[in-house]
């Protein structure tokens, strides 16, 4: 045990009242205990971790990739993630836990997984976990880096003490030039901190505008009951009190599918939306004009069937959701004017009038005038379109950034 495992035990200790409330899975992993992986490599073992549903999805390009040269094991925080991780990857690639950030957690984690290089996606950086990787020669770097604006804020006030951590990361990959200065500035080296773009844009399959809903969207509907002649606005990721501002906003006569981003949520949420039809009811209702999608792995496939979207956690200050994906299906998308974690992608979306941006109070006439004004639905969603094109690339410049991980392990002679 060392000092920073004291600081967490008195963390854990002091917030205990709060998460002892949640339900959480898979504690043995959490503390390290996964299944030993085998010794023997036929490739380079890269351990690519992703916190959540967000950052997995967001993998879904660079993934394919590295298995051209790789053996990439995925790992994740959350239960939702993991559910998302092997939904997209388990076929083939393993996908394990990742530990609490005790010493001993993270010791017993890297000798099951025996990674030969780690990437960190975002900005997943623990203190514990980088410095057995670099007590193991392991080459722990960032990619897809993000630091915002208000986290910086947070973390400048600790610097003295993450300074080391950062300084230990071989690379970073960040997504803009802003979010490279902030990560130099925490200690990471400049020559070893570049921008290599959003992954996320990558994450957006843009064969899909203009097909029209996939069978298993059109199956959502039909099992649901959302009438396919009717205007339906889908609003994705939402948050505490979110649900009752669309109910309101959404003009008479179009139809509301709420689908919220915390599953303890569900209940709630539903009571936010008068006599709507939860998808796990697995009953329909003609007639029917408030939706909820409170199951796991669906939100991509609805919004295929969405005439507008609007993202949640933007109205609330959750700093956002990430707006790519229905933006890249075609789809005029709203959001609120929180979008701190999404600094980089909002700006450059409004910059190209990809999106539209509004308050909570003004929420109303957005969505009537987008309602009533096809022609303005069609040029909002054909320039999101071209947002996405002119930005993809980042997941093959994040592969090569790998594979200089995976060299400065075979430089140290490991």
């Amino acid at each position: 045990m060392n000092g920073l495992d004291v600081i967490y035990a008195l963390l854990v200790a002091g917030t205990a009242p709060w998460w002892t409330r949640k339900k959480r899975q898979g504690w043995q992993e959490r503390l390290g205990h996964v299944e030993p992986l085998p010794a023997v490599k036929p490739r380079p073992r890269v351990l690519v971790h992703a916190v959540s549903v967000g950052e997995v999805s967001a993998l879904r390009p660079l993934v394919p990739i590295l298995l051209e040269k790789y053996d990439p094991v995925i790992s994740v925080s959350t239960d939702t993630g993991i559910v998302r991780a092997r939904e997209l990857f388990g076929a083939t690639c393993r996908v394990v836990r990742y530990p609490l950030d005790f010493s001993r957690s993270v010791a017993r984690f890297l000798d099951a997984v025996r990674p030969d290089a780690a990437a960190l996606v975002e900005m997943e950086v623990w203190p514990n976990f980088v410095a057995a990787c670099a007590q193991r020669g392991i080459p722990a770097g960032v990619i897809n880096g993000r630091l915002s604006a208000k986290s910086f804020r947070g973390y400048r006030k600790i610097r003295p003490f993450l300074r080391g951590t950062f300084e230990r990361l071989a690379l970073v990959g960040a997504q803009d030039e802003a979010y490279r200065e902030r990560f130099i500035a925490m200690g990471v080296p400049g020559e070893r901190c570049r921008v290599t773009g959003s992954m996320k844009w990558d994450a957006v399959d843009l064969g899909k505008v203009g097909r029209g809903g996939s069978e298993r969207a059109r199956a959502i509907g039909q099992a649901m009951g959302i009438d396919p002649g009717r205007l339906l606005i889908v609003a994705g990721s939402t948050a505490e009190g979110e649900e009752r501002l669309l109910h309101e906003a959404c003009p008479a006569g179009v139809q509301l599918l709420c689908a919220p981003r915390r599953p303890p949520r569900f209940d709630e949420a539903a009571s936010a939306l008068p006599g709507c039809v939860r998808r796990s009811s697995g009953q329909r209702r003609e007639g029917a004009d408030r939706f909820l999608l409170d199951t796991i792995g669906e939100l991509s496939a609805v919004y295929e069937l969405a005439d507008v979207v609007v993202i949640g956690r933007t109205f609330t200050p959750l700093r956002g959701s990430d707006p790519t994906e229905p933006v890249g299906l075609g789809k005029p998308t709203v959001v609120g004017p929180s979008m701190e974690n999404f600094e980089s992608i909002a700006a450059t979306l409004e910059a190209g009038r990809g999106i539209v941006r509004t308050s909570a109070a003004e929420l109303a006439l957005v969505l009537r005038r987008l309602v009533e004004d096809p022609q303005e639905r069609a040029a909002t969603a054909r320039r999101g379109v071209e947002c996405v094109r002119v930005q993809q690339g980042a997941s093959r410049r994040t592969a090569e950034l790998v594979g200089e991980l995976l060299e400065r392990r075979m430089e140290r002679g490991s």
